[in-house]
């Protein structure tokens, strides 16, 4: 449809109103994914199909995979939306966050509450209804210890945040196992382990990059309040704890040969990157935003060639 607009200067405009209209749906559509934090979400779903293939013994029925990653997609999209909501103070103070649609008001904060809500209850039903309630409560406990565990109590408060809050990122393991056997195992304790020991790791870098962006946020992360020295030091504690949980599945989840010379490979790559930051900071070199960006990227690789090696380990016959 289109309209003819007069202006006061006499000119003519006119306007396909049909094209405006489905532009501004985009728009709406794509703040709300936004609010979801999509990247945030493809790395979750990336450690639950290996679990499920885990727990299986094989591949799963596909249908219960594509079901495992709409619920868990839909829960981890609650949990950031609700992020977005309590942090919106935040966000708008740092220049890695200051775009985000409760920043630009694409959306208000008590549409994004509902938002949040609805996506929550659905995701929690969702599994309570094709799975089982195991992982339909696993489900609410992921999305409670991230949008208040973390987001709420501890972000704001204590420069070890992302260590305890990262045990939101690990409940996908255990609800994916979960979602296969309606019961836990040691084999997801093990993997729930590498996550949780991986997080620091993986964040740590992305705030020493972004420090004064946090700082001017008053948000206490490690690299915060605490020299870049000391904050590679606690990475390679962290990434040692990471490896030994990696290596104690391969006899509690009786993973071949190949697993354990991926995961040993894997552990020797990364921990010579923590190792090149660790020795930077020692040195007093000013190159360690650099070098914690390559460790941050590098950080997402491991992880994701990990449990790749776990779901193809489990099909080789010997």
């Amino acid at each position: 449809m289109m309209r003819v607009l007069y202006h006061e200067n006499g000119t003519l405009t006119r306007v396909n109103t049909s094209q405006t209209a489905s532009r501004h749906l985009r728009d709406r559509v794509g703040a709300y994914v936004a609010l979801t934090k999509p990247r945030i979400i493809e790395l979750l779903l990336v450690t639950t199909i290996p679990t499920m293939i885990l727990a299986e013994g094989g591949l799963p029925n596909l249908w219960k995979v594509l079901g495992a990653l709409v619920g868990g997609g839909l829960a981890a999209g609650s949990a950031n939306a609700y992020n977005c909501v309590y942090d919106r103070d935040i966000d708008a103070v740092m220049s890695r966050t200051k775009r985000r649609p409760l920043v630009t008001g694409e959306v208000t904060p008590r549409a994004a509450l509902v938002f949040a809500t609805v996506l929550g209850v659905v995701s929690i039903a969702w599994f309570g209804v094709f799975f089982n309630m195991l992982s339909a409560v696993l489900t609410l406990a992921a999305i409670l210890l991230y949008s208040v565990f973390y987001t709420i109590i501890l972000k704001r408060r204590t420069p070890q945040n992302i260590v305890w809050g990262g045990v939101a990122g690990c409940m996908p393991v255990f609800i994916g196992w979960a979602a296969v056997n309606d019961s836990l195992d040691w084999a997801p304790v093990a993997l729930f382990g590498v996550i949780f020991f991986w997080t620091p790791p993986h964040y740590w870098p992305l705030s020493v990059k972004f420090k004064k962006d946090y700082a001017a946020a008053s948000v206490p992360m490690l690299p915060v309040v605490a020299s870049d020295r000391r904050v590679a030091t606690e990475m390679v504690v962290y990434t040692v704890a990471m490896v030994a949980c990696s290596l104690a599945l391969v006899p509690l989840a009786g993973m071949t040969w190949v697993y354990t010379v991926i995961a040993v490979a894997l552990a020797v790559w990364f921990g010579w990157q923590v190792w090149l930051m660790l020795d930077n900071t020692r040195r007093g070199r000013s190159k360690t935003g650099r070098i914690a960006m390559n460790v941050f990227h590098a950080s997402i690789t491991y992880l994701t060639v990990l449990f790749v090696a776990v779901a193809v380990d489990v099909f080789l016959p010997w």
